[in-house]
């Protein structure tokens, strides 16, 4: 029998500690091919190239026996040039991460790494966006192996078209309890920009903030996340707000 083929992306860079670790844990489980940007792509939601060539090449990594391309692209370049150029037939999953930081609650919208998982799903491919609350480089990760590789599973065994964001607690010394399902937790960033001046004078920001989580609901991902629990959100690439399109109708047509 045949292993399945999965395809892995991310938007640390393809050098990253959470990419490498994520496919030596799935390498023995699947045919693992990896397209993954050539640098650091946080925050590029689901932006694409479209004023400048993209550049994609093989490279060779020592860790396993996975095929890894190098591009120049966003993470969702990375998922649309492996479906059209690279694979050879459509991937049984997508998997984009480990990332390195928090993508629950509001974050999603800005995630490189869950837009990737997204861009799968438009194809009808089942994809994963695994993030970890850890923004360090150097972020202890194999504390989630088993429940990594338990929906990974899941999702091979379903082959149900759904995308998930999957976030997963920092290490600590608390076991991680279990995974929950959960909806995206009502929460924004309060934006601080720290203003700066170049030798020049020119004047310049560095963005920064602090997260408010003003959801109170138990099953909310970022409350879920707080009493060590991974948290697993299905999300969807379709924006309607099904829940207003009667009042938007009755508004227009007053």
């Amino acid at each position: 029998m045949s292993l399945p083929l999965i395809l892995i992306t991310n938007d640390d860079g393809i050098f990253s500690k959470g990419l490498r670790h994520l496919v030596k844990l799935i390498n023995p489980i699947a045919k693992v091919v990896v397209v993954a940007p050539d640098s650091p792509q946080s925050a590029q939601s689901h932006a694409i190239t479209i004023n400048q060539p993209i550049t994609c090449e093989k490279i060779d990594f020592d860790d396993g026996k996975q095929i890894d391309f190098i591009c120049s692209g966003t993470p969702v370049d990375c998922v649309k040039l492996a479906l059209a150029e690279i694979l050879d037939r459509k991937p049984d999953l997508c998997i984009s991460g480990i990332n390195h930081g928090s993508n629950a609650s509001v974050n999603v919208i800005y995630s490189g790494t869950v837009s990737a998982a997204v861009e799968a799903s438009v194809h009808g491919i089942p994809s994963l966006g695994f993030s970890i609350l850890d923004y360090s480089e150097t972020a202890e990760l194999k504390h989630a192996d088993n429940f990594i590789l338990h929906l990974v599973r899941k999702m091979l065994d379903k082959k149900s078209n759904v995308c998930l964001n999957v976030n997963i607690p920092k290490f600590s010394d608390k076991p991680i309890i279990g995974i929950k399902v959960a909806k995206q937790a009502k929460g924004k960033w309060i934006e601080d920009f720290d203003e700066r001046f170049s030798p020049m004078g020119k004047r310049y920001f560095w963005l920064t903030g602090n997260f408010i989580n003003e959801d109170d609901a138990l099953d909310a991902d970022q409350n879920l996340l707080d009493k060590n629990y991974i948290s697993v959100v299905p999300v969807k690439y379709d924006h309607t707000d099904y829940s207003k399109l009667d009042l938007v109708n009755n508004m227009l047509n007053d």
